[in-house]
């Protein structure tokens, strides 16, 4: 009988976002495919160091703990078959409960997002999680920061995840607003929009998906907790809140934070992912928490 991906939450992820690939992708960009693929095959049996993603993957298991699997792990590559073994070594090393993949050898991942039912896709490469973004699926470019330690042994209590608002759970309508027009405009348009609920962004199915799984778990035991960490403030807060109550969608913690800084509120929460869509917020989160950034859809 096929293994069913329906009704679990499953996350494609590449090979660089959980582990620490930078000196091998540096050899690719620099020397071409042939030094990569020596080089991963002469170091086979070194294990590799976590990567920005490593926790998050780690807290996801988690949601295996009982009787029934909720979540599936998938390595989503552009590695060959030839130059996966030292990933999938130091997966078995670490313990991680992922057994799955698809290694593409250099070919695009995004067709193949839809076949294995993925929810959210994360990725080093720019361009692989720009195509997954317009295919429709949730997607974040990892950010790397050397100073941000991953502890591989570090016990996980709870899934925390944290998103901004607009383009990332809600769709950029108001954002380009606030581009175009300013703050003022923004505030306003919010105003007397306020009974309409913003249209979905990227990641709307994700957190409504990751609602569901939280309705199996009584709330003494929930093993996974969202946050909404936005630049919003008071009066635009509240077609936030009327939309995801339109939704039906669970958010644990909100902050509307009215243009003070991410950062701090990030690692308090003690996010295992964020996901926004400007490097001014990325980038200084990444600091502290892993966070991936959103780029906008193209047409």
């Amino acid at each position: 009988m096929a293994w069913d991906l329906n009704n679990k939450l499953v996350v494609g992820i590449s090979s660089r976002a959980l582990f620490d690939l930078e000196t091998e992708n540096k050899i690719f960009e620099e020397q071409g495919l042939d030094a990569y693929e020596a080089y991963q095959i002469e170091h086979e049996d070194d294990i590799l160091n976590p990567g920005t993603a490593f926790p998050l993957v780690k807290a996801l298991h988690r949601l295996n703990d009982g009787d029934e699997r909720l979540t599936e792990i998938i390595i989503m590559s552009k590695n060959s078959a030839n130059t996966s073994l030292r990933v999938f070594k130091s997966i078995e090393k670490y313990g991680l409960d992922i057994s799955r993949g698809a290694l593409v050898s250099g070919r695009p991942i995004a067709p193949y997002l839809a076949p294995f039912k993925t929810d959210l896709f994360l990725s080093a490469d720019e361009n692989d999680v720009q195509e997954a973004i317009n295919a429709g699926f949730a997607a974040g470019i990892i950010c790397s920061h050397d100073a941000l330690p991953i502890d591989p042994n570090q016990e996980i209590d709870q899934i925390r995840i944290a998103f901004d608002g607009d383009a990332v759970i809600f769709s950029d309508e108001a954002e380009r607003i606030y581009q175009e027009q300013g703050l003022d405009a923004f505030a306003e348009h919010e105003r007397m929009n306020a009974q309409n609920p913003l249209p979905e962004g990227p990641f709307a199915k994700l957190l409504k998906t990751i609602s569901l799984v939280q309705q199996r778990f009584p709330e003494d035991k929930m093993p996974i907790r969202t946050a909404l960490v936005t630049a919003r403030n008071a009066p635009a807060h509240e077609r936030v809140v009327r939309t995801l109550r339109a939704w039906d969608a669970r958010i644990d913690e909100a902050f509307f934070l009215g243009g003070i800084e991410k950062a701090e509120v990030l690692k308090a929460f003690g996010a295992h992912i964020f996901f926004d869509d400007q490097t001014v917020h990325t980038d200084p989160a990444s600091k502290s928490v892993p966070a991936a950034r959103v780029p906008y859809k193209k047409q």
